[in-house]
């Protein structure tokens, strides 16, 4: 099936790396024209740069979307380049491993912010714009880390977890306006946040045995399911998370 996004924009956080690349990626190729938004200036325009390269359109647009402030100023700039967007991607998050009792408060806060906080403030500016419209999307992403859990993951699982509240609450705040909602959770996958993970061997072998498919997720697969979500075909899907894992809960 052949997706076709021309004539929509995607707001697209955490998008200068990882996840949120393969996405823009996906999508600009799909016809979309993404605003890429990050802190990091240097990598949001090389991708905008690879973009360009493949025929697509991208624009950077730096913000820390933790910061009410900064995100209002986000919203005012992407609207006067693009319009209003049709289509959300909160990419952003982080994550701290450590046990919890060495976690400091402000470590453990900051990786709620990345995830969940951002997600809030974004959703909150550029929703009012696709009102009205009949269509708008908005992906989520999360994390098998919000279904199942590690030691030393206390922050992020809560993070991840209260996401897909948010996301089940707010798919059935919109559904009326012809507005999904979709939480996309990743198990192990090829970034770069997971490359030292990947790298050791001892921890590469016990999450490979702990993989039915026998190997890392890619990022382009990430890209691709983003795509369908964001497409006509899938606006009977709402309010659901769609575990891409490799059979990682399913055991």
């Amino acid at each position: 099936m052949e997706i076709n996004l021309k004539g929509r924009t995607a707001v697209i956080t955490g998008g200068s790396r990882g996840l949120g690349e393969a996405m823009t990626k996906a999508l600009s190729e799909s016809g979309a024209s993404i605003a890429l938004v990050a802190r990091d200036r240097a990598r949001l325009e090389k991708v905008r740069d690879e973009v360009a390269a493949r025929g697509g359109t991208a624009e950077v647009f730096v913000a820390d979307v933790t910061q009410e402030s900064e995100v209002a100023k986000l919203a005012d700039a992407v609207k006067a380049r693009f319009g209003n967007p049709q289509i959300l991607i909160n990419s952003a998050g982080t994550n701290v491993r450590k046990n919890l009792v060495d976690f400091t408060l402000q470590e453990f806060r900051s990786v709620l912010d990345a995830s969940l906080i951002s997600t809030f403030l974004v959703c909150r500016a550029f929703v009012p714009g696709m009102s009205g419209t009949g269509y708008g999307r908005i992906l989520n992403l999360s994390s098998t880390m919000s279904h199942v859990s590690l030691p030393g993951r206390t922050a992020y699982s809560s993070a991840k977890a209260a996401l897909l509240g948010f996301t089940k609450a707010l798919a059935l705040e919109l559904a009326a306006d012809g507005i999904t909602v979709n939480g996309i959770s990743p198990g192990p996958i090829g970034t770069d946040m997971n490359r030292v993970l990947m790298n050791n061997p001892e921890v590469n072998a016990q999450f490979l045995a702990n993989l039915p498919v026998g190997r890392w997720g890619k990022v382009e697969e990430i890209g691709a399911l983003a795509c369908y979500l964001c497409s006509d075909a899938a606006g009977f899907v709402t309010g659901t998370d769609i575990l891409i894992d490799g059979g990682w809960t399913a055991r």
